[in-house]
């Protein structure tokens, strides 16, 4: 029986999307390709990654899980939802904003929609 294991980390990633602030990291694995995001205070979705990809909010599907910090999804109907260390999160492929909240980096694991993000 072959078996193949494969091993991997974010500090050799796949793919690295810097941004102002930011820094988004891809790892693929098992046909998936997982995101790690690290945010500065201050960073925003709409300031530091929009004008970069020529929109407004970003409309990619989220799955992920908040690692450390406290950042924000923010929808055009005015809702904006915090996300915190410790919280798996799903948001939906609809217009949002995002940014961090404090004065603590902000990092969070993507499991859908690292192959579409700030791209």
């Amino acid at each position: 029986m072959d078996v193949n294991v494969v091993l991997k980390r974010f500090e050799s990633p796949d793919e690295v999307r810097e941004m102002t602030l930011g820094r988004f990291e891809v790892v693929r694995l098992g046909g998936l390709a997982i995101g790690r995001a690290t945010y500065q205070p201050g960073w925003k979705w709409s300031s530091h990654v929009g004008p970069e990809v020529g929109a407004s909010h970003c409309k990619v599907e989220h799955v992920g899980l908040v690692l450390s910090g406290t950042a924000t999804a923010a929808f055009e109907d005015g809702r904006v939802i915090e996300l915190r260390a410790g919280e798996l999160f799903y948001i939906p492929p609809i217009p949002h904003d995002s940014w961090v909240i404090g004065d603590e980096p902000y990092v969070s694991l993507h499991f859908l929609g690292a192959n579409k993000y700030a791209k």
